[in-house]
């Protein structure tokens, strides 16, 4: 009985480790991510897709976000929720948070991200 149940603990905690634990974007995705500085305070990324390139799940800290080309895309959450990119120039805060990026046009989707390394994601 001991053994069966400790075998079932081993089995969910496999089955639910990867929506826990989303990855850092510049782990998980670097053909997309890649650092551009970083101190003990912040880290600044460079985010480039392709057209209709998709990420994965992944996660960030609180973030400063700023969109340069005016590009159709979005981002889908855990839940199934969608969001749609904001518009070239916009700027946007977010809290931690844990998605997953899509470029659904025919141009590039380019974005420049400050993430803030006192305010980790939470799945």
């Amino acid at each position: 009985m001991r053994v069966r149940r400790a075998l079932y603990g081993v089995a969910v905690c496999l089955c639910l480790a990867p929506m826990v634990s989303a990855q850092d974007a510049v782990k998980t995705d670097p053909k997309h991510y890649s650092v551009v500085s970083e101190n003990d305070q912040v880290r600044i990324l460079k985010v480039h897709y392709g057209p209709h390139e998709k990420s994965i799940m992944h996660s960030h800290p609180a973030t400063v976000a700023v969109f340069l080309p005016d590009a159709k895309g979005q981002f889908g959450f855990p839940a199934g929720k969608k969001t749609l990119l904001p518009k070239a120039g916009d700027a946007q805060y977010d809290a931690a948070t844990v998605h997953l990026p899509e470029s659904t046009g025919h141009v590039g989707m380019d974005v420049i991200v400050i993430e803030r390394k006192d305010h980790a994601a939470k799945p």
